[in-house]
């Protein structure tokens, strides 16, 4: 009975440090613009960024988005929207 709760005890202790990890956020805001700008071939003029978790799990993901004002208002010459890990750094380009 005392190893089965040891064992119980082990189980628990493992999946709260993953969930924990794959939670936590490693990249902060800069870092995450940086690796956005990595990406793209123009100069932004504009950057927005937000942090939003996703998923069950509600993995942090730093959305990133870079732009050049376009000619009339409310309009773009450039832009780039990525989807950046906030855990692991992975960056996806989302548009």
């Amino acid at each position: 009975m005392r190893v089965a709760v040891i064992a119980a005890v082990l189980v628990v202790a493992f999946v709260a440090a993953q969930t924990c990890q794959k939670s936590s956020i490693r990249l902060d805001k800069n870092q995450a613009i940086a690796k956005a700008e990595a990406q793209v071939s123009f100069e932004p003029q504009r950057t927005q960024v937000r942090l939003l978790r996703q998923g069950i799990t509600s993995k942090p993901y730093w959305i990133v988005s870079l732009s050049r004002p376009g000619k009339r208002p409310g309009t773009f010459s450039r832009l780039a929207v990525f989807r950046v890990n906030a855990n692991t750094g992975k960056v996806q380009r989302a548009r």
